[in-house]
């Protein structure tokens, strides 16, 4: 299913996209999160939850994804808006 994916171009897109969503989080932990919970939700596992999304990331348990999304202070709009920015400058 992926095995036309040029994964070096990937991964240098990946990181511009999380370079442009990290600027909505105050702390660089925040950051890292962000960044693998994004990755991990590309993932092909079936289902998707904090359990399985870390452990496809190699984190030992999903606290700091449950964290992310329940406790720290980020502007889920302002996140969308970055991400919906990237999509339309890079594919229409």
């Amino acid at each position: 299913m992926y095995h036309d994916i040029d994964l070096p171009s990937w991964i240098v897109r990946f990181g511009e996209l999380t370079e442009q969503i990290a600027r909505q989080f105050s702390r660089k932990d925040l950051k890292t999160q962000a960044s693998n919970y994004l990755h991990g939700l590309m993932e092909t596992m079936e289902r998707k939850n904090s359990w399985q999304l870390a452990e496809a990331m190699g984190a030992a348990s999903p606290h700091g994804f449950q964290r992310l999304l329940g406790r720290a202070h980020w502007d889920a709009d302002a996140v969308k808006n970055d991400l919906r920015t990237y999509v339309v400058n890079h594919f229409g």
